[in-house]
């Protein structure tokens, strides 16, 4: 058996309460295990549920919470091991790859072919979704880290303005302070700091350097003086947050600028489907930015369904399920609400708000430009256990278990060095 699936797959069995045995499954059934829990990711996800239904389809839901989809993997790890496929999984890029590798996926290659998806697609994603020739998981979305979200009221009272650097970005944070606002909302756990620091290692070293460092692993780069300039630049922005920051959900932190409690939260683009959920528009109540020095390039990841192996009788709703994913409509509608951009090249901005259509012509320029770059924070720079080592990493800087900047280039370098 593949080493991804291991006996410690099985010990995680309790955690999977929600599975659902495959042979008592109805055929006309869609199973879908996620972790999309959050009020403007359940309205998304709703979008999905409701065009199925039209086709005689059935939704079982099997969520579990938690924004970076953790506990969603330990679960699914335990169904696999189990023999309990869902029909779908919602993953990152080079989890879809080990499911792949360990062969316990479908194969959507048929669909595929029907719909046209090599050819409007990007190659970025198909990087992810294709293995070994074959279509194993269908795209949902594209979703961009590298976005400052701020609370327009806010910004109006203290006299504010877009900042293009990293030093204007700390200029407005302490405005923010001088008011007696909190400066930056952040959620005090592993994957929301790994991805606030994605963005501040793109301004801090630029394209190039990031893509060195973060896709390509280059040493060089990851020891580099500007990768101790990245840390003491999250040392600096660290300070910015208020004190009960430490294990706060990611849109409870999206609430705060909401509510305008706080001003800024620097997060991947889900947060604007809170803003969504909660009947906001950009420029009137929110502004959307993207993190200074980082205009031009993209920090990306995907939510993909993963697609199993599952019986015969199963396919028909495992294959209705990828073709209404992969469907311009579906597309279009989804992302609106979800606050991503389609997954597919060739859907219309013409529903998106300003923010949305901002989002799909970064990302166009990006795949042209060839400035489009994985989140090592989500799961798209590295394989898991190097994301993983890095996520533990930048966490130990900012609660103060790394004391320096040059002991943290040190440790990213060894953790790095050995999950390789």
């Amino acid at each position: 058996m593949n080493k991804f699936l291991t006996t410690t797959a099985m010990i995680a069995l309790a955690l999977a309460g929600a599975s659902v045995s495959a042979q008592a499954a109805d055929v006309k059934e869609v199973q879908m295990l996620h972790w999309w829990t959050s009020g403007g990711e359940a309205a998304a996800l709703n979008v999905l549920k409701q065009d199925l239904s039209k086709e005689g389809f059935a939704w079982k839901d099997v969520p579990v919470a938690g924004g970076g989809g953790d506990a969603a993997m330990t679960a699914l790890k335990a169904m696999v091991a189990a023999g309990t496929y869902p029909t779908a999984s919602q993953m990152l890029g080079y989890t879809v790859l080990d499911y792949a590798e360990a062969g316990v996926m479908g194969d959507l290659t048929e669909t595929a072919k029907k719909e046209g998806w090599d050819k409007s697609v990007p190659a970025a994603l198909q990087k992810f979704s294709v293995y070994d020739g074959k279509w194993v998981a269908a795209p949902v979305n594209v979703h961009s880290v590298n976005w400052l979200w701020i609370n327009k009221a806010v910004m109006d009272k203290i006299g504010g303005t877009q900042p293009k650097t990293f030093d204007e970005l700390i200029a407005l944070l302490d405005k923010a302070k001088a008011a007696g606002v909190i400066p930056l909302a952040l959620g005090g756990q592993n994957w929301q700091e790994a991805t606030m620091f994605d963005s501040i290692v793109l301004s801090t070293g630029g394209p190039e350097f990031y893509k060195k460092a973060f896709n390509d692993l280059d040493e060089e780069s990851l020891k580099s003086d500007t990768m101790k300039k990245s840390f003491d630049n999250l040392a600096t922005i660290i300070k910015y947050v208020d004190p009960n920051f430490s294990g706060r959900d990611w849109n409870l932190a999206t609430a705060m600028v909401i509510k305008g409690d706080a001003l800024v939260q620097v997060m991947g683009d889900w947060a604007k489907g809170e803003f969504v959920a909660a009947k906001k528009t950009p420029d009137t109540d929110f502004l959307c930015y993207r993190f200074p020095g980082t205009d031009g390039s993209v920090v990306y990841n995907s939510d993909m369904f993963g697609m199993f192996n599952v019986p015969d009788d199963r396919k028909a709703a495992q294959v209705a399920l990828a073709t209404a994913t992969l469907s311009k409509s579906f597309q279009s509608a989804f992302n609106v609400v979800k606050g991503s951009v389609p997954a597919r090249t060739d859907v219309p901005d013409t529903d998106f708000d300003a923010c949305g259509k901002k989002g799909i012509a970064d990302l166009k320029a990006a795949n042209e430009g060839g400035t489009l770059f994985g989140s090592l924070a989500q799961g798209y720079g590295a394989p898991p256990a190097i994301a993983n080592a890095y996520k533990d990493v930048v966490s130990k800087f900012v609660h103060g278990q790394i004391k320096t900047s040059d002991e943290a280039v040190t440790q990213l370098v060894q953790a790095i060095d050995d999950a390789r």
